[in-house]
């Protein structure tokens, strides 16, 4: 009995720890979102964290984008060739790209690369009482910190999705041309008549939602951490774990009210 005991002990921490995180990280973000009237006062750094977003992701994003499209290539062509329908692989790929894999591999990446450095820096300057300086100078944390980072990664998950988008398609004529003996010109005939427009602004939806969740975790989790360097790390872990979970867990819900009967 005291096992059993125990156990509902551990899952009842567990839950209200996860109720906690939650709540704390929906009221960071609507906070942060309010503190966006001040965007224009805040340009610099709002710049400062897109390039940090864009352009210092952009040789992962290339590479992840060429070899997406190859491979959904790949897999889908070598299906097709069964019936002789390869040349209809164009519009598989810009239709899974624009949807889903697009918003959902850019976010991926910049979770690891952008999301787990600001929960970083936040969680460095947590342990290391910056935080309790700034709120000692009246400097509100989540103006200064939070607000910028929200913006910027709401802007760039979009533009980066578009991207990405678009070197998927090229990795994907690739393969289509030389393993399965499409034409390009046939391979971009089925891409333009298969792109839709309602496909395209879903996605880019997705991207939009995902850039303010992977910030307002990244930052939640900075602020929440404790017992220096060892909490870093562990928030810097939770966020990644956290933010992967939350874009797979909206993707399917945007996905299901655009798209679901």
């Amino acid at each position: 009995m005291q096992y059993f005991i125990n156990a509902f002990s551990v899952m009842g921490k567990n839950i209200m720890g996860i109720l906690d995180i939650s709540g704390y990280t929906i009221i960071l973000i609507a906070e942060a979102t309010y503190y966006c009237k001040n965007a224009f006062g805040k340009t610099r750094e709002i710049f400062k964290q897109m390039y940090v977003a864009g352009v210092k992701s952009l040789l992962v994003c290339s590479l992840v984008a060429v070899f997406i499209g190859m491979i959904l290539t790949l897999q889908a062509g070598l299906e097709l060739m069964r019936f002789q329908q390869q040349a209809l692989v164009g519009n598989l790929v810009i239709t899974t790209m624009t949807r889903e894999m697009g918003p959902l591999m850019t976010g991926v990446i910049i979770i690891a690369s952008v999301g787990s450095a600001m929960a970083a820096e936040i969680g460095t300057m947590t342990v290391s009482e910056e935080i309790d300086a700034l709120e000692m100078m009246s400097i509100s944390p989540v103006k200064f910190l939070v607000m910028p980072r929200l913006v910027a990664l709401a802007i760039m998950l979009p533009i980066s999705t578009i991207y990405v988008n678009a070197l998927g398609t090229v990795g994907g004529a690739i393969v289509a041309y030389f393993q399965l003996n499409v034409p390009f010109d046939t391979y971009y005939s089925h891409v333009v008549d298969s792109l839709r427009f309602k496909a395209t602004y879903v996605g880019l939806f997705k991207a939009h939602i995902f850039g303010i969740v992977i910030a307002g975790v990244s930052c939640a989790q900075g602020f929440r951490a404790t017992n220096g360097a060892l909490g870093v790390g562990k928030a810097t872990r939770s966020t990644v774990v956290i933010s992967f979970l939350m874009i797979l867990i909206i993707g399917y819900f945007v996905t299901s009210v655009f798209y679901g009967k």
